[in-house]
Order: structure tokens, then sequence, then C-alpha cells
């Protein structure tokens, strides 16, 4: 028997186990029974991850979240499996849960230069309401080059979701030299991420240091629209919002200051994610539901799907993932404790 050293017992906690039991099930095939060398607690090998308890197939599992990442419904794909519509959700939850395990991988490599773009896109959750009002939006932080997204957060446009979206790119700030980010109007991208890591600048002078971006972070905004029925001074159309470092190298043109490659990923979310394109009076029930079709459309495309333009799954084409990976290897993965 063979000692596992990765696997955490459920009930010491202590890292190794051994083979006790191998088993046929009437859905998954062979599976293996562990037992822990200190307590002797015996659990199966699906402990911790999101088939934990399933009796489903996880084929069955895997074509579902398929379909459902193709556009499909809830009842729609209840049909083609044979499955009710809230155990369909119930999987879907599991799968979008492995969203913070997969995201570690990113937060754990060092990069040199990365460009973000951020963006926002609409749809009606419940009743029909004003947009100023409604749950409906949904801000998106995709970073250029590879198409990763850093992430997708759903609810109302305030300072609240501009704060739960901008704190992974937070994240990120930290694990590169050289940063830079781009939005189409919205200013509030650049408020919050001067609000999470601002520095105090100290020049010697006399007076209250001043607070500006980390070094080598760029923050761009383009002002789209015409400003001639406004009172006052006019904003230039491209500008940098909050005071950069003094050593940050200026080096971005214009022609750079856009969000269009967030435009057209979010063209492929409308078409792939049918709460923001069914037409009736309702598109997504909740909140909640629609942040959980958000996670699996963000695992799916950052770690399982290659990319129509870059033809490479964007965790690979970031350089921290050397393969695709699977549904169902995400489905058999362990949860990050």
């Amino acid at each position: 028997m063979n000692i596992n050293e990765t696997i955490t017992c459920p009930s010491c906690r202590l890292v190794g186990a051994v083979i006790d039991k191998r088993y046929v099930t009437v859905h998954n095939g062979h599976r293996v029974l562990l037992r822990c060398q200190a307590c002797g607690v015996r659990f199966s090998e699906t402990y911790g991850t999101p088939m934990e308890h399933l009796k489903s197939s996880i084929s069955k599992v895997s074509l579902a979240i398929r379909m459902r990442d193709e556009g499909m419904g809830l009842r729609a794909t209840g049909r083609v499996v044979g499955s009710h519509k809230n155990t369909i959700a119930e999987w879907e939850e599991r799968f979008a849960g492995q969203k913070e395990t997969l995201m570690l991988y990113g937060l754990c490599h060092e990069f040199l230069r990365l460009t973000f773009e951020g963006d926002e896109l609409y749809t009606i959750i419940g009743k029909r309401t004003d947009p100023s009002q409604s749950s409906g939006w949904t801000a998106i932080i995709m970073e250029r080059g590879s198409r990763f997204l850093v992430d997708q957060r759903c609810g109302k446009k305030d300072g609240k979701l501009f704060k739960d979206v901008m704190k992974g790119v937070c994240r990120f700030v930290r694990q590169t030299n050289d940063f830079s980010f781009f939005s189409d109007g919205e200013r509030r991208y650049g408020q919050t991420l001067f609000e999470l890591c601002s520095e105090v600048l100290k020049t010697g002078k006399r007076g209250r240091p001043r607070h500006v971006l980390p070094k080598g972070v760029k923050v761009r905004i383009k002002n789209k629209g015409s400003q001639k029925h406004k009172r006052g001074p006019k904003r230039p159309k491209y500008q940098a919002p909050q005071p950069e470092h003094p050593e940050t190298v200026q080096d971005v043109r214009d022609q750079e200051i856009h969000a269009n490659h967030l435009e057209g990923q979010n063209a492929a979310t409308r078409r792939r994610n049918s709460a923001f394109r069914r037409r009736t009076n309702t598109y997504a029930k909740m909140t909640e539901g629609l942040q959980r079709t958000l996670d699996v459309h963000l695992i799916t495309h950052n770690f399982v799907r290659r990319h129509w333009t870059t033809g490479e799954v964007p965790a690979v084409k970031l350089g921290f993932q050397k393969a695709p990976l699977t549904v169902e290897a995400i489905l058999r993965m362990k949860k990050a404790a």
C-alpha cells in the first residue's frame, strides 16, 4: 500500500494516508477508500472534491457543465441529461467552488508585464427596474495579452462592486513590475485601485506626503462621447485619473488606451451565458445564480477552452499552466484548504 503524502485526513487534519480498499460504484467505476495512518479514519478519494457525496457519474456532471457553458438554460440542460434543474444548479455550484483553488496558480507566479482592461456588462435580475437600481451589473477584468479573466463580479453598480472586483487586481500588482490598467470612461476602477494599493511618497519636503500609485503601475482612462453639453472645463479624451509614481516609465501610447478586447469578450459572454440573452422579462432570477454562472464561465474560459484569437488556453498563454485542464480533471481536484 502506497502512502499518499498530499491528502489531508478529514478527522485529524494530518497529511498521509494509505489505500485501505478498492470498490466498484454503480456509475463511477472503480474507486479507492483511504485510511489515515494517524487516527485510522477511512474516507473516499473524492473527499474534498466537487464530486464528494455525488452518486451521478462524473461524465454526466461534466456534460451538464459544458452544456451550460455553451448557453443552454437550466431546464433545457436538465431535459437533455435527465436530471432536475435544481440538481444542475447544485453541480454548477460545486464546480464554481473551484474558482479560488485554480486562481491560486496565477497568484504564485511572477510576471514581467501585465496589461488589464476593465468594463461592465448588464442584464436583468428579477423584475425590470431602472439600471441604476438593478443588481444585474457585472464588472469584468481581463488581461489583454492572454485574455485571462481576473474576475467577474455582479451586483449593483456601486463602490462595493468595484472594490470587490479590484481586490483580485491588487494581488497581481504585487506579482509584476510593469502593470497597466485601461478602461473606457468608468473612473471608479482607477479610484478603487488607488484606494487599495496606493503608497506614500516621501520627498523630504515639508507638508503632508503625497499618495501615489505603486512604482510601475499605470492607470489610463478613455473618456468616450462628446462633452459639448457639459459646463465647465472638459476632460481630455485620454487621461491618468490618479497620480502615478515619478519613477514609473511612461510608455503608454494613446492608441493603447481602450477596452476593445474586453468588449469582444463581452459579446462572447452574451452568447454563452443564457442569463444575458434570454428573450423574457426575467434574464436571471437572483444575483447568486448569476454569479454562479459567471464563475463557471471564468473557470472554463481561463483553464479549459482555447481562446478563438490566441489559439491557446488563457492560463497557458499567461505562462503559469503547461497544458489545458479538462472539466473532469477540475471535478476531481481537491479544494484549497
